[in-house]
């Protein structure tokens, strides 16, 4: 008897139990079910914070800012006032290049009847020159190649290379690279052409198989000015405002 009424009170408590969970179990999905549709719609679309509106400045902060740009591009205006490098050489300003009157024209280097030069920069530190090529008529200049590069701008006429298919005129460009080989021709028809050339190193003189036969670079440059500018009364110390 006292077995069998064990048995009964463990069995009505287990009952009591399952009760109590399956209870439970239901009012959790019921919690959860209820969160979940009375939650914020989300519609996927990520609009960002409206930004705060900031306040505007005062007179006074407006008038700070002004007065620190005017500062600032005051300075920036005024020239430099430090001390100068004292191995640095000095600049070259030439206000006019090209030929305007005869005295002007004493400044032209002759190097043949028809071809002469006015040097602008005699850079013998550097082993450059920067001249005005002048050739007045239809003419040749001898073929000859540059181991260093060489820059032009045509300022007046026109000519070709008879090695090129190009031909360079008023406003024209010209870069050759080192170890080109050319000869320069200024066709028919034109009176004058004037090229301002910028020649590092040599201007090498060949034939026609490229055997050097002569050369000129800055220094026989300096020669040939020293000579004219002697010969016409202005002495040879007249080259050497164009000297560095």
């Amino acid at each position: 008897f006292f077995f069998r009424n064990t048995c009964a009170a463990v069995l009505t408590m287990v009952v009591l139990l399952v009760r109590m969970s399956v209870i439970h179990l239901f009012v959790s999905i019921w919690v959860q079910g209820f969160s979940f549709y009375n939650r914020p719609k989300q519609t996927g679309l990520h609009l960002p914070r409206q930004a705060s509106r900031t306040p505007l400045s005062d007179p006074e902060s407006s008038l700070l800012s002004t007065t620190t740009a005017k500062t600032s591009t005051d300075e920036a205006t005024q020239p430099y006032k430090g001390p100068r490098v004292e191995e640095a050489l000095s600049d070259i300003f030439i206000p006019r290049v090209l030929p305007e009157g005869a005295d002007e024209e004493l400044l032209w280097v002759p190097q043949t009847d028809t071809v002469s030069f006015r040097p602008l920069c005699l850079c013998v530190s550097g082993g450059y020159y920067v001249n005005l090529l002048r050739v007045k008529g239809a003419g040749l200049l001898s073929r000859h190649r540059h181991p260093g590069p060489v820059h032009g701008h045509v300022l007046k006429g026109k000519w070709r290379y008879l090695e090129h298919d190009w031909v360079a005129q008023e406003g024209s460009y010209v870069f050759e690279p080192p170890g080109e080989i050319h000869t320069l021709v200024v066709p028919e028809g034109v009176d004058e052409m004037i090229t301002l050339f910028h020649v590092t190193g040599s201007l090498l003189y060949c034939d026609a198989e490229g055997n050097v036969v002569g050369a000129d670079d800055v220094f026989t440059k300096l020669e040939l000015a020293k000579k004219h500018y002697a010969s016409i009364g202005l002495g040879e110390d007249f080259v050497q405002q164009f000297v560095r």
